[in-house]
């Protein structure tokens, strides 16, 4: 062996598997692991000379019972399996260099590399070549075993690491767990995914018992941990422990579990402002106009607060649905009759909107419904005609130069938020108030519309998330969540599963990318964006999927002029009038349009139902939501529904591009990453 071969190291092969192997591991060195013996968070790191991997021998010694072959398979002189094997053990390692293969054998150097060469050629022995270390050896079946699905535990830490976990296991990791982060190499090896569990996700778990809860946890970490399921139930029952209601006499009351919940707590930490008087050890009269604080400092202080109160009916308004719900959207409609307010979250496309509308007459009160602009307001407006019994003269519009308070009044957070606009909040007696786009709720614009507690509320959204991390106030200021696993609409063929590709693209030519080089902060990413190597990638894609309604993402105005002067094909933006912007809409739903490109405008709810192919140039940042959004616009119940992300090869836009799509991986979707040569055409499977 030469030199060079001594500075090459090896990775196992990653063979297709299907067997689930779960571990617990302490946060300790040298703790108890599920299967008895001593574990430690990395068993493969260290040097030739480290002691045994006992954990890892152990856990493949069937493997090896299985595959070790007699003396007689022996395909050289010098080294068989069954030797191979026996070195392993000896040297207490799941990997092996050639020079201690010869020296456990007593055969020289050269004799162990013809044998392991040979043992490679039969398929029985994996190398790998990594820049770092020594050339090392493995069993094949070992390799086959690294690939299969592994459920580690971190239970201390309240986290969850699993190597290649399947679609079912990250969906139902997704109904108690958040994912923080993926992890492995760029050829799909190792794929590992790293989830954590928050209080929050406990509270907000779409469990009504928390037995329930219990069963889905160890139904993904079959090792039972006391530890982990004592914390969970005691998040769940913090989540009890304070509820309004309203008093006989009209009042509002908080209501503690018990006194020192009262005293050491809610008097603690709210004030006059808040708590009008206590009438007894376990409750007090509380102001009305301040039930949204309330809920938002005893949420902060862990304990959410669970809302009993008479909500107010509103003016009468009968309505009657046209459409039938599904089983889904009818559950939906019956938890949130049950709670008065909470958010519907669901995959896009799962028919958000319908369900609302069937909340809408459920209720039977006059509705105003916020939303984020002014095509969603025409698309409510529409959808209410078609859906129901209600009248052109029930259904207002209150925005820009529309100014119509009826029954059904549909207003955009933006005007709502104005103090000139006050009134549309007191001028009629409201019974339900729905917020579309949920996620908006936490900006400052919008609090003013959220401060209305004594109503329904019900917030819609397929991502109630924020990079701010505020989710909080939309559960909160609305409601807590109300969904259903996304896995199960995936199944059942309500809502088409997206396929997700990254593809990660080259610099058109060294000037471009010296220029990129050259800059730094927000030009240097905005450089990386607007890469005129990704106007090859758009064309090279829509020549694979000709046929495809696409849709073409961006967020700088300068690349979306760039690729639909390309194309030639229409960009929408901010800058299009409104009548031309809902004309290319038209046409594109129509069939007479077959690409447009598009700015953010597009990211909320804008209903196009029939693309089929989303192309995301360029993103804003890192944004979870934003990626689900776009996303979110082929996820119909019909046809495909394909997705690529585009991401300049080595710059900041590799990390922004896997945290966009971070939420969609986290319900279980398959995201898959691929480099893409705009040379040769050639790509490679990451």
């Amino acid at each position: 062996m030469t030199a060079e071969d001594e500075e090459r190291t090896v990775r196992p092969d990653e063979s297709d598997g299907s067997d689930a192997h779960t571990d617990t591991v302490d946060d300790v060195d040298g703790s108890s692991s599920a299967d008895g013996t001593n574990s430690v968070e990395d068993s493969s790191s260290g040097e030739a000379g480290d002691g045994p991997d006992r954990a890892v021998l152990d856990r493949l010694s069937d493997v090896t019972e299985a595959t070790v072959p007699s003396d007689d398979d022996r395909p050289t002189d010098g080294v068989s399996l069954a030797s191979f094997y026996d070195a392993l053990e000896a040297e207490g390692r799941p990997v092996v260099t050639a020079q201690q293969v010869a020296r456990r054998l007593d055969v020289t150097q050269a004799d162990a590399m013809d044998g392991l060469g040979a043992l490679v050629d039969a398929g029985r022995v994996e190398k790998v070549n990594v820049e770092t270390d020594p050339l090392v050896w493995y069993p094949t079946e070992w390799g086959k075993l690294a690939s299969r699905e592994r459920v580690v535990l971190f239970p201390k830490r309240r986290e969850l690491v699993v190597d290649n976990p399947t679609q079912y296991t990250r969906a139902r990791l997704s109904q108690f767990a958040h994912l923080v982060d993926t992890t492995g190499d760029r050829e799909g090896r190792g794929r590992g995914y790293l989830y954590r569990i928050r209080q929050e996700d406990v509270w907000q778990a779409p469990f009504d018992d928390v037995r329930d809860l219990i069963a889905m946890l160890r139904s993904v970490v079959p090792e039972r941990s006391p530890h982990l399921e004592t914390w969970v139930e005691d998040q769940w029952k913090r989540a009890h422990q304070f509820r309004l209601y309203t008093h006989e006499e009209g009042y509002t009351v908080l209501q503690a579990a018990t006194e020192s919940l009262m005293g050491n707590v809610a008097l603690q930490k709210l004030d006059e402002d808040q708590i009008y008087a206590p009438i007894s050890d376990t409750e007090a009269w509380v102001r009305d106009e301040s039930v949204a604080a309330i809920k938002r400092i005893l949420y902060d202080a862990g304990y959410p607060v669970e809302d009993d109160r008479d909500l107010e009916e509103g003016e009468a308004l009968d309505v009657s649905l046209h459409v039938d719900l599904r089983d889904y959207q009818q559950d939906w409609v019956d938890r949130f009759l049950d709670q008065r307010s909470g958010v519907l979250v669901g995959p896009p496309g799962a028919g958000k909107t319908i369900a609302g509308i069937g909340a809408l007459a459920a209720v039977g009160g006059e509705t105003l419904i916020l939303v984020p602009s002014r095509e969603l307001a025409r698309q409510w407006r529409e959808e209410l005609l078609s859906t129901t019994d209600l009248d052109e003269d029930q259904i207002g519009e209150y925005h820009g130069g529309t100014k119509e308070i009826r029954p059904v009044t549909i207003a955009t957070y933006q005007t709502a938020g104005m103090d000139r606009h006050r009134s549309l909040f007191d001028s009629r007696r409201w019974g339900l108030i729905i917020y579309d786009e949920a996620h908006h709720i936490p900006s400052r614009v919008f609090q003013r519309s959220a401060d209305l507690q004594s109503k329904h509320r019900l917030g819609l959204s397929a991502t109630p998330i924020r990079e701010d991390d505020k989710e909080a106030e939309i559960f909160t200021l609305i409601g807590p969540p109300i969904g259903t696993d996304w896995g199960k609409l995936f199944d059942a063929g309500y809502v088409q599963e997206p396929e997700v590709e990254i593809r990660y693209v080259g610099w058109e030519d060294d000037m471009a990318r010296n220029e990129w080089a050259s800059s730094d902060g927000r030009e240097r990413h905005m450089l990386a964006a607007m890469n005129p190597g990704k106007v090859f990638e758009i064309r090279r894609l829509r020549a694979r999927h000709p046929d495809s309604k696409t849709l073409i993402f961006v967020d700088y105005l300068d690349q979306g002029d760039e690729i639909a002067s390309a194309l030639d094909v229409p960009f929408v933006s901010g800058e299009t009038r409104h009548h031309r912007r809902e004309a290319y809409f038209e046409a594109f739903r129509d069939g007479d349009l077959q690409t447009l490109v598009i700015s953010r405008i597009g990211d909320e709810g804008i209903d196009l139902p029939n693309a089929e192919l989303a192309i995301v140039a360029s993103g804003l940042g890192g944004s979870r939501r934003q990626g689900s959004q776009r996303a979110g616009r082929t996820m119909r119940p019909a046809g495909s529904a394909l997705v690529y992300v585009l991401a300049t090869r080595g710059t900041s836009e590799e990390d922004f591009a896997q945290r966009q799509m971070q939420h969609l991986a986290g319900k279980g979707i398959q995201v898959r990453e691929v480099n893409s040569s705009e040379q040769s055409g050639d790509e490679s499977t990451q």
